[in-house]
């Protein structure tokens, strides 16, 4: 499904919404949404303390108007007591692992739950498999058939993206946008 986007400046908001980034540490979560906002990557961060804030407002499908508020969470284990209070009021997250390291995928089932216990469970989400830059070098990592089917028993969609080249960042976001603004509806 192709969504239509684009970046505008307008008071005529139809939707607002609170998106999570979440997932296990140095994943590429802050990477994404550097993409996705500012069209820029980094090749060197600094570990998120807490959380960050970035936002954009966009068009979807061409009548909708919807502002996103990305709330990128910490990762580490040690910022867990943290997380469940920012999750509170969100619309919908992006669920990230890094397609290099198997043990992030296998680590979903708890974000999931996490997710799920704080925000509701029938908040929407895309997962996201990220680094597929890295693939070529590295090799394939995460058994794709299993992480579609994980995406699917949950009634999501999944997506891999590259957050160094661009690759389906901006994708990941609009299918967001897309289901929360079907959600609301």
């Amino acid at each position: 499904m192709l969504i239509e986007a684009s970046i505008i400046y307008t008071s005529g908001i139809d939707y607002i919404f609170k998106v999570i980034l979440t997932g296990p540490g140095a994943v590429g979560k802050t990477s994404l949404v550097n993409r996705y906002i500012t069209n820029t990557f980094v090749k060197n961060y600094k570990i998120t303390i807490g959380v960050d804030f970035m936002s954009k407002t966009l068009k979807i499908n061409q009548n909708k108007i919807a502002k996103m508020t990305i709330w990128d969470i910490g990762g580490q284990e040690r910022f867990k007591f943290l997380r469940q209070s920012f999750y509170e009021g969100s619309h919908g997250a992006l669920l990230v692992f890094d397609l290099t390291r198997a043990v992030t995928f296998h680590e979903m089932k708890s974000w999931l739950l996490e997710l799920q216990q704080s925000a509701g469970i029938k908040t929407p989400f895309v997962l996201i498999g990220n680094k597929a830059d890295l693939i070529k070098d590295i090799g394939e990592c995460v058994d794709s058939n299993e992480v579609r089917m994980f995406a699917e028993q949950y009634n999501s969609i999944y997506i891999e993206t590259s957050a160094k080249s661009g690759d389906n960042v901006e994708n990941a976001f609009l299918q967001l946008a897309y289901l929360m603004m079907n959600r609301q509806r």
